[in-house]
């Protein structure tokens, strides 16, 4: 546990909570019973949100909201956090269940993208925001490098789509993503959603969540219309 500690910049007063972030629904399942790291990443997500937004907010003063909006999806989004779980090797200390072990779960983007999240709940769990300021800050560094020397790429699909079609006099009233089922057990849900422009089907996305799915289907959008984006 030290070496994660190490690599993050941030001592636990109470290694529990440090426990709890690294353990997998799967494993909890299997063979604790005890927690496991949901909760921790619905609080890491809030806070990851709060200070990369404050971050860009302080460094851009001159931007407008899109392009700190933007931004901030881009740094925050499944992809990078993947990015970011590799170069602390945060796969190698997870615990997973054998269903998930056999199944590549520790080089898999979504339960590395989620660890993070709940590495940084259990953070600000333990030393309050200015900790997990400074350990997002941390984590967050080469992006907010990209950033600065403007490199980022866009991520925020939704928002890259919703812009051009307003371009086009498409206004976001007419601009839907609709529920379209959800498959899997409870602790490995996959969502479907529609995307309808005008009452018209325009894509369909997938993903672990509803908000991935429906980055997933304006993404699968713009690459049909080959915008430029």
């Amino acid at each position: 546990m030290r070496s994660i500690e190490e690599k993050i910049g941030y001592s636990f007063k109470d290694r529990s909570l440090l426990e709890t972030a690294l353990t997998h629904s799967s494993y909890a399942r299997e063979k604790s019973g005890g927690e496991y790291n949901e909760r921790m990443e619905f609080l890491g997500d809030a806070m990851l949100d709060a200070i990369a937004g404050e971050e860009l907010y302080r460094e851009f003063p001159g931007r407008e909201e899109g392009f700190l909006s933007r931004t901030r999806a881009a740094l925050v989004c499944e992809k990078f956090l993947f990015e970011v779980a590799g170069h602390i090797g945060l796969g190698e200390y997870l615990k997973l269940g054998t269903g998930e072990e056999k199944t590549g779960g520790r080089t898999r983007p979504s339960i590395l993208a989620d660890a993070v999240e709940a590495l940084i709940g259990a953070v600000f769990l333990d030393g309050g925001y200015e900790a997990a300021r400074k350990v997002v800050l941390l984590l967050l560094e080469e992006g907010l490098n990209d950033v600065r020397e403007g490199r980022i790429l866009v991520t925020d699909y939704k928002t890259a789509l919703q812009e051009l079609l307003q371009a086009e006099g498409i206004s976001a009233e007419n601009i839907h993503y609709v529920d379209a089922g959800e498959s899997g057990p409870d602790h490995d849900k996959m969502f479907t959603v529609k995307l309808m422009i005008q009452d018209r089907e325009e894509a369909r996305g997938e993903g672990k969540s509803k908000k991935q799915a429906q980055q997933k289907a304006a993404e699968e959008a713009l690459s049909r219309r080959k915008y430029a984006f």
